[in-house]
């Protein structure tokens, strides 16, 4: 049985994903790396009805249609983000392993800089970086924060909910798109007749979500987004670069007075190896990246970053030198 197998390998390894394919050996990534067991290869039979066991009506019409599906998989103790998809050969699923307990912002190392800007009323905070760095554990321990030290109500729209969040001082209210939500637009719009305090926006996928998060930041709202970019400049070029040339002016003002940070991390591996830790850049929006951005140097910010230490910034190949020079972690991701 496939649930047996990945009973035991979950068990069994410091596993982040578990790769299931149709007439090929399970694999599992450990610290970055794939390692097959070739003594357990997985047949057709096995993984359709694998899939048929998981996926409920609606998401079983999505996966004929579209030939791919994201859901929540959830194994006796264990919960994962999973991807069912088509390949040339059959089926296939990837797990991503979601750890139950959501980490506090000291244990991932986020530094202090960036988590005082949790304390911001309104505005846009992004957290960047390719698949797999971390970006929802790191929301996932920004709203464990605010939930444990405001009184707000704090809406997140997810596709799927990976982290689950019990109400503390806040009222959380957790929405899936495909499930409680037609799409991330869909569920922003509606968020804002919610009362929402704090909104979490699991990717600012188009243009029309882009929108109405720079709109709900600018309108007293605490927003926060991801996107799969690389850098602080990269990731304001690609919110630019979104819309229409005739709105790009005006998204670049509604930037310039709404983002408060911009987080971008990777995964380096301990020296150690006992696991991966995350290195952080961080961009605060002062005074000079605000018109930088207004009057479209954006290209220059990276400069403003390497200046501004004392006011917490950090640039990516400063936060890996640190953890490197520090012999926490080595170059490898």
């Amino acid at each position: 049985m496939i649930t047996d197998s990945i009973l035991k390998y979950t068990r069994e390894y410091p596993l982040s994903d578990l790769h299931i394919h149709t007439d090929k050996p399970f694999a599992i990534r450990v610290n970055g790396s794939i390692e097959s067991f070739e003594d357990d290869l997985v047949n057709r039979e096995d993984i359709e009805e694998f899939i048929d066991a998981f996926l409920r009506s609606e998401l079983a019409d999505t996966f004929a249609e579209y030939s791919d599906v994201d859901l929540v998989v959830e194994i006796e103790e264990f919960r994962f983000r999973a991807n069912i998809y088509n390949t040339a050969k059959g089926p296939a699923v990837a797990l991503r392993k979601i750890e139950s307990e959501i980490p506090t912002l000291e244990m991932i190392n986020l530094p202090s800089a960036a988590r005082q800007k949790l304390d911001s009323r309104n505005g846009l905070i992004l957290v960047t970086g390719p698949t797999g760095s971390g970006k929802s554990t790191t929301l996932a321990a920004m709203i464990n924060k605010i939930n444990d030290e405001k009184n707000d109500h704090i809406i997140t729209i997810e596709d799927p909910i990976e982290y689950i969040h019990e109400d503390h001082k806040c009222i959380i209210s957790q929405r899936e798109v495909g499930r409680d939500a037609h799409s991330f637009a869909h569920a922003l719009r509606a968020a804002l007749r919610e009362d929402p305090d704090v909104i979490l926006v699991g990717e600012l996928r188009d243009l029309e979500t882009i929108q109405l998060a720079l709109t709900a930041a600018e309108t007293g709202h605490l927003v926060f987004g991801t996107l799969h970019t690389s850098g602080a400049p990269n990731t304001i070029n690609r919110i630019i670069d979104a819309c229409p040339p005739q709105q790009q002016d005006q998204v670049r003002a509604q930037l310039s007075q709404s983002l408060v940070m911009v987080i971008t991390q990777v995964l380096l591996n301990r020296t150690d190896g006992s696991g991966r830790v995350a290195a952080f850049e961080v961009m605060i929006t002062n005074a000079a990246v605000k018109n930088l951005i207004r009057e479209n140097k954006v290209f220059q910010i990276t400069s403003i970053m390497q200046t501004a230490l004392a006011e917490g910034m950090m640039t990516m190949d400063r936060a890996i030198g640190d953890l490197v020079q520090s012999e926490v972690a080595t170059h490898e991701r």
